[in-house]
């Protein structure tokens, strides 16, 4: 395995060490966005039962007790009742423009990283190449064939190393882009929901 890396060079390694961060960045994702769903769903019917009977000081509660993008808008909703309606809405959308790069986190590092790999690979190829006719410009070289194939395994290696990192690593990228809009999307509806409620309860 060893020798197969350094066949690679350090393009390989390099290519090798952004395939770990973007494995940590997925992972962390897709945590953190069934992390938000999980609570998400639990809290709600909490917070609609307290906000139904009038109950604020429990509802915000309920909101610092489960951290979430949909519990710190309805905790700023919650603490601005006592305004218009219109009012409401309009200090609940200017925090949710908030929320929007916590549910962005590194994609756009996920991104960079799925075009920055296939990139390397293509570099490699070209170092691999640019080795192999050295190799063959050198009196005498030619005839130790390994000296060519060094160079030749090193543009093959790291070509598909870098499809390998960069394939898998765009199609997260889009899942994720599309996973932040369907949140943010939801988060509209919940919230246009539960501000239509604290309007309610509270006599606006």
């Amino acid at each position: 395995m060893l020798m197969f890396l350094n066949k690679g060079g350090v393009i390989l390694w390099i290519i090798l060490f952004l395939a770990f961060v973007a494995t940590v960045i997925v992972v962390e994702r897709l945590i953190f966005f069934r992390k938000i769903r999980t609570d998400e769903e639990k809290m709600l019917i909490r917070l609609k039962s307290a906000l139904v009977k009038g109950h604020f000081d429990e509802a915000l509660s309920i909101c610092e007790a489960n951290p979430s993008p949909i519990a710190n808008l309805m905790r700023i909703g919650i603490e601005h009742r006592e305004y218009p309606e219109e009012r409401i809405k309009d200090t609940v959308v200017g925090a949710a423009n908030m929320e929007i790069p916590h549910l962005e986190r590194y994609l756009s590092a996920l991104g960079t990283i799925a075009n920055i790999a296939t990139l390397l690979g293509l570099l490699g190829t070209v170092t691999g190449n640019i080795r192999s006719f050295g190799v063959l410009g050198t009196v005498g070289a030619v005839g130790d064939p390994t000296l060519l194939a060094r160079g030749i395994a090193e543009a093959l290696i790291t070509t598909a190393a870098g499809l390998i990192v960069s394939i898998p690593t765009i199609i997260f990228y889009n899942y994720l882009v599309n996973r932040v809009n369907h949140t943010i999307i939801r988060l509209e509806n919940r919230v246009t929901e539960l501000v239509l409620i604290l309007v309610k309860s509270s006599g606006g």
